[in-house]
């Protein structure tokens, strides 16, 4: 299955450790569903942890442990008892790119683009839910168990060189949009580009934005 490339494009820009992105991605998934003959959802990784920026997850623990509530109360998600026991402990390195890594194989690799945006919240739920250091490769073997992909070849992909350039290619592609904080949506049609919402929106007031940009586009041809 391909995008359809006479719908209107939905940019989800995200990163797998941003906690607000928890929290988007299933109305992002809701909106795909529901919309799904008027729209098609891509998934573009932001590198929100990259550079300097990579340390041990303690080193934002206070501030990250303060934002969870508001998360929680704001989208419905739930962080998980051993992600918090993984924050006090607080040794894991927080960096995207390796979770972004396995986002451009998955996107390589899986045969229909609508889900690549539920891959993208299987990884958070990894982390944010379960626990899991998005560091280590294996957890992406069981990750991608549900989408019929060869194991081998996704492992062997995200060990490449070749990985970790796209990855950070499309890093720098977020940045020239002018993207400066995550989540961040656009709907994108033909060539003209509607910003959605910068931040967390909840499905009600997300999906009139999204209907509105999509009326408005349409008074505009």
């Amino acid at each position: 299955m391909e995008n359809t490339p006479d719908l209107p494009e939905l940019l989800y820009i995200f990163d797998p450790l941003c906690g607000w992105c928890y929290g988007m991605t299933p109305v992002i998934q809701r909106v795909r569903t529901e919309m799904a003959s008027q729209i098609q959802v891509s998934v573009l990784s932001g590198g929100m942890v990259t550079g300097d920026r990579v340390a041990p997850l303690r080193a934002k623990w206070n501030y990250i442990k303060n934002a969870l509530q508001d998360v929680e109360r704001a989208a419905g998600v739930r962080f998980g008892e051993a992600y918090l026991q993984l924050g006090e402990e607080g040794s894991v390195i927080q960096n995207s790119e390796p979770p972004c890594r396995a986002l451009t194989v998955f996107r390589q690799l899986n045969t229909d683009p609508s889900r690549v945006v539920d891959f993208a919240h299987d990884i958070q739920r990894a982390h944010y839910f379960k626990g899991q250091d998005l560091n280590d490769p294996a957890i992406y073997t069981d990750l991608i168990a549900p989408y019929a992909i060869e194991v081998a070849e996704f492992e062997r992909r995200l060990a490449l060189p070749e990985t970790a350039h796209a990855t950070r290619q499309e890093f720098a592609a977020v940045e020239r949009i002018g993207v400066q904080g995550f989540p961040t949506t656009i709907l994108r049609v033909g060539q003209q580009g509607y910003v959605l919402a910068r931040g967390f929106q909840p499905y009600e007031a997300f999906s009139k934005a999204v209907r509105q940009a999509l009326q408005q586009a349409t008074e505009e041809q």
